[in-house]
Parts: structure tokens; C-alpha cells; sequence
């Protein structure tokens, strides 16, 4: 393989690394976006049974009308935002999924560039090694010619 070929993979190479690093910055990133919107949506909805609790316990001891309405409306909001803060979690979930492929793609690539150049590299010494043995082979076959065995001068 010629110098050239071998320079083009590696800047590949360099390339598919910085896109799967960049890959798993933003799986990362999603990560992190994916656990504070549960995070949230779990401190959210634990706050509303905290909140049903404490009113609970307040309307076995007293209630009005009005307070009732308060404590419905109040608890209505909380479902919303729960609901609200569920869908950004999916979401959030989706996004992290996405980038998990991403990733995953990404180094696919950098290990099938790795792998070509592997090979290509093991290619160029197998075509080394054949040359050289063709050259031994002619080196051998002319003192052949040339007179005889030259291993018979070593032996004398």
C-alpha cells in the first residue's frame, strides 16, 4: 500500500474517531438531560403524594368548601404539570436512545477503518515478503547457473 493510501485512511480514521467522540458527548449530554427530566418528574409526583397526605389528614380534622375547591384546583395543576414533565421525560428518553445509535454507529465505523487498514497493512507485507522471496529466489537460481551449489563453498 503506498504511503499515500496509508495517509488518506489514517486521516479517515482521525475523522470517524472525532465524529464517535463527538457521538458520545452528545449521548452523554442526553444522559444527563434524560435523568433530570426523571428526576424531576419523580420529585414531582412525590411531592403530590406528599400533598394529598398532608390534605388528607386536613380534611378528616376540618374542610370547607372553599378550601376543597383550593386543594381539587391545586392538585389538578400538579397532574398537568406531571403529565407535562412525563411527556418531556420520554422525550427526553427518545433523544437518549437516538444518540445511544448514533454512537453505536460511529464506532462501528472507526472499527471498520481500523480493520481496513489492518488489512491493507498486512497486504503491503505480503506483497513485501513475495517479493523478497522472488528476489532470493533469482539470487539463488543465478549462482546456480553461475557454478554450481553455494552451499557445497561453505561446506569446503
Amino acid at each position: 500500500m503506498s504511503s499515500s493510501n496509508l495517509q488518506a485512511l489514517t486521516v479517515l480514521l482521525e475523522r470517524a474517531e472525532a465524529e464517535r467522540d463527538e457521538a458520545l458527548r452528545h449521548l452523554q449530554e442526553a444522559q444527563a438531560r434524560a435523568n433530570a427530566a426523571r428526576n424531576q418528574h419523580d420529585q414531582l409526583a412525590q411531592y403530590r403524594t406528599d400533598y394529598r397526605s398532608r390534605w388528607s389528614q386536613e380534611f378528616a380534622q376540618r374542610t370547607t368548601v372553599q378550601l376543597l375547591g383550593c386543594y381539587q384546583n391545586f392538585g389538578q395543576r400538579l397532574d398537568q404539570a406531571i403529565g407535562q414533565q412525563s411527556g418531556i421525560a420520554d422525550y427526553a428518553d427518545q433523544r437518549l436512545t437516538a444518540a445511544r445509535d448514533t454512537l453505536r454507529e460511529r464506532e462501528l465505523r472507526v472499527a471498520s477503518v481500523r480493520k481496513l487498514i489492518e488489512r491493507r497493512r498486512a497486504e503491503t507485507l505480503r506483497t513485501q515478503l513475495r517479493q523478497e522471496q522472488r528476489a532470493t529466489d533469482e539470487q539463488a537460481a543465478r549462482a546456480a547457473s553461475r557454478g554450481g551449489n553455494p552451499m557445497s563453498r561453505l561446506v569446503a
